[in-house]
């Protein structure tokens, strides 16, 4: 569908995406505090950068739960990208040194045995 509109061909490397984001997905498990922080960072920046764009206080007041709400969505949307770029690193480093075949391996292992932390930390929280 896309070599009828676009002129040219590009490959799309789908393994590098799976092992991309399996590593992402467990980076952001192993360190959740972190993307809390992260996003709680971005919901205040986005609150700050829109309370900017309103002259009135009362407009502004009109719509602020509302707008709020919708920060909060994209600030949490937002806060997977670092781990993203980390996961793609983290993948890539995989595929240099150990080989491609091991990249999506150790991206499934790394997702279970931080879901797993994970788990184990917030059960720790709660006692």
């Amino acid at each position: 569908m896309l070599t009828e509109i676009l002129p040219f061909r590009f490959e799309i490397n789908t393994v590098a995406i799976a092992g991309a984001s399996l590593w992402s997905l467990a980076l952001y498990l192993a360190f959740s505090p972190l993307s809390e922080w992260v996003m709680t960072q971005l919901n205040r920046w986005f609150n700050f950068a829109e309370r900017s764009l309103y002259t009135s206080q009362s407009e502004f007041e009109k719509t602020r739960k509302a707008r709020e709400s919708q920060n909060a969505f994209y600030a949490s949307l937002f806060s997977i990208v670092p781990f993203l770029v980390t996961g793609a690193l983290c993948n890539w480093g995989v595929e240099i040194s150990l080989g491609g075949s091991w990249a999506i391996s150790t991206g499934i292992l790394a997702c279970m045995g931080c879901g797993i932390y994970e788990l184990g930390r917030r059960d720790g929280q709660s006692d």
